[in-house]
């Protein structure tokens, strides 16, 4: 190993003298060297030399699972990140790194951290754990430099996702686009957003809740101080996010922690409204008091799931009792699997004591709609849409982007319709349970001349024949999907005339013009997907990573031979957008074929079963 080390910072002196941005052995000599470690990667960071490799992906070199902050565990959990330790010696980044720790869902790891069958044996379970905070490097197999560079926050609602997902893998994107590609962890659901008043220590960003948020700018930082050792342009960094990764890169776009890390911003079906309004009166950030409220709702709860009280009166007197000191201490001292188990855990209705204790008796805890950045004042400014208006945001240029069907993913009839509730009688719109569907996806053979699974399968009776346009007022799954999605993500009509996506964009106007805006409506899936999800919330983004061919969640819904010359053509065309983006701010590019103007503006991603079809309006 002595030799060896020897043989790397030799190695590592030479690349350094000669100015190679991407320290890549074979870049500085044959690939041959006599302790076999040529074609590997070495990368001289503030922490450590980390050794990357070339055998993920041809023509692209990776660095997997890098830290980025210490492990937030025992004392530090529930606090805002802190550097990572030093180490001496080569560490190898050759495997992705542990999800952090999160109930289960189809949208998360299994419980080997990664996407496996095991994601639909452990649902509501807890996988990942608490030492996750690593990202993930990707760049082309060049001696490049100065190379822009994107971030990516994955979605899950805030409360689930990992940067291991094979969805999110950057290797055909970092080739295609000549970027950069990082994909970066951080702390989810009650492990990363949580407000108790005993954790309240003086140190603000401690005291702030916004854990999470936190985790994405002490990734941020590590980029900006180190991704120049691969080949990365520090001055001209993209942050990236999809759904509950867009609410965060807009609660960036915010943050004055975050000033000066990035450079542009791209946040793609989600929104930056902290306090209801017209045009969006279900906000994407809850108030910090609502988040104090259910952060004290899963202490109680941890009380008496400990025998230390019976009920929410004497779990509160307990509390009271004890110092502030003792209450973290206690907080800090469950163990991971406990809390998850209590979060999940159906309470009495009145648990939470507000007008959302339904939801807490019918699913725990963690069916809250707490687990979001808190609009606390300090990380996160009380009302974000505000402070885009007044100015006294990070101004970046943004490309914001929605699909057509968002409301398709989640088969949800909508709580609130039109100011009243909706047919709580019906039965649920998908007819599988997630297992099920999970497993019909996994095991679906795009090319098949009969499908394993039909329309029927999927969607319950009672909402079938399908209407094309959706009704209104709904009726069927195409209307009850339509008015869910229009709600959450874009335009509805009066009342609700924007939408979240409308309202971020509407807003930074008023001071920048370079704020851009797409559509995805591609639904050539083969059957019967085309109609379960069709333009479905998130189904852009195997597009923008260009990943079809890596077994992910939808990559078989998506896929097969009949659609893919349109498919691949529509990919080529949304990856040049998203690289010319990166580079200049603005993603005009030869492959759209038209003129993609600022909005109002917006340009329409769509293909056949053979050809592109890109249109503005």
């Amino acid at each position: 190993m002595k030799a060896v080390m020897k043989a790397v910072a030799k190695t590592l002196r030479l690349c350094m003298t000669l100015g190679a941005a991407a320290l890549m052995l074979s870049a500085c000599g044959d690939g041959s060297d006599s302790n076999g470690i040529g074609g590997m990667m070495v990368a001289e960071t503030d922490y450590g030399i980390l050794i990357g490799t070339d055998t993920h992906a041809p023509g692209v070199l990776a660095w997997l699972g890098v830290p980025f902050a210490k492990a937030p565990v025992g004392g530090l959990r529930w606090k805002a990140p802190q550097n990572p330790e030093h180490w001496t010696g080569l560490k190898a980044a050759h495997e992705f790194g542990d999800a952090c720790l999160q109930h289960g869902r189809i949208y998360g790891p299994g419980a080997n951290d990664t996407y496996d069958d095991t994601i639909a044996t452990t649902l509501n379970q807890a996988v990942g754990c608490e030492d996750c905070l690593n990202l993930n490097i990707w760049r082309p197999a060049s001696t490049e430099s100065n190379l822009p560079v994107i971030v990516f926050f994955y979605g899950g609602s805030n409360v689930s996702g990992y940067n291991a997902d094979p969805a999110y893998n950057g290797a055909e994107l970092a080739k295609k686009a000549n970027a950069v590609v990082v994909s970066a962890n951080y702390r989810v659901g009650i492990m990363g957003w949580l407000r108790l008043v005993q954790f309240q220590n003086g140190n603000a960003l401690d005291s702030s809740g916004n854990y999470g948020t936190l985790d994405t700018i002490k990734a941020l930082e590590y980029v900006n101080e180190n991704i120049d050792k691969f080949g990365g342009d520090p001055g001209n960094v993209t942050i990236w996010g999809q759904s509950a990764g867009a609410v965060n890169v807009f609660a960036l776009m915010a943050s004055p922690q975050a000033e000066g890390l990035f450079h542009k911003a791209v946040p793609i079906s989600g929104g930056a409204t902290s306090v209801p309004s017209a045009a969006a009166p279900l906000p994407s950030m809850n108030s910090k008091e609502k988040h104090e409220m259910y952060s004290n709702t899963l202490l109680y709860a941890l009380v008496i799931d400990s025998g230390l009280a019976t009920d929410a009166a004497t779990s509160k007197a307990y509390v009271d009792s004890k110092t502030a000191a003792e209450i973290a201490t206690f907080m800090r001292g469950k163990s991971a699997t406990d809390i998850i188990k209590t979060a999940f855990t159906p309470r009495p209705e009145g648990m939470a004591a507000t007008d959302n204790s339904a939801a807490v008796a019918a699913n725990g805890i963690v069916g809250t709609p707490a687990s979001a950045p808190i609009p606390e004042g300090t990380v996160i400014p009380v009302d974000v849409i505000d402070t885009f208006k007044n100015g006294t945001f990070n101004n970046v240029p943004v490309l914001v982007g929605n699909t057509r069907d968002e409301g398709k993913l989640f088969g949800t009839i909508p709580p609130v319709v039109f100011g009243g509730t909706g047919p709580s009688s019906l039965k649920p719109l998908y007819k599988m349970s997630d297992a099920q569907r999970f497993m019909a996806m996994k095991n679906f053979d795009p090319d098949a001349a009969v499908p394993n699974t039909t329309l029927a399968d999927q969607i319950n009776a009672e909402f079938l024949p399908l209407v094309t346009p959706p009704s209104f007022p709904p009726t069927e799954y195409n209307g009850w999907t339509n008015v869910y999605g229009k709600m959450i993500f874009t335009t509805l009509g009066d009342p609700l005339t924007q939408g979240v996506a409308a309202e971020a964009m509407n807003a930074l106007k008023i001071h920048q013009n370079n704020v851009y805006y797409y559509m995805f409506n591609w639904d050539e899936e083969p059957s019967p997907w085309n109609d379960v999800y069709g333009a479905a919330h998130g189904f852009d983004l195997p597009f923008l990573f260009g990943n079809f061919t890596k077994a992910s969640l939808f990559s078989k819904v998506v896929g097969g031979k009949s659609n893919e010359a349109g498919r691949l053509a529509l990919s080529d065309a949304m990856i040049a957008s998203l690289a010319a983006f990166a580079r200049t701010g603005d993603p005009n590019n030869a492959y759209l074929g038209a003129v993609w103007e600022p909005w109002p503006k917006q340009i329409n991603f769509d293909a056949s079963k053979t050809a592109a079809t890109i249109t503005v309006q």
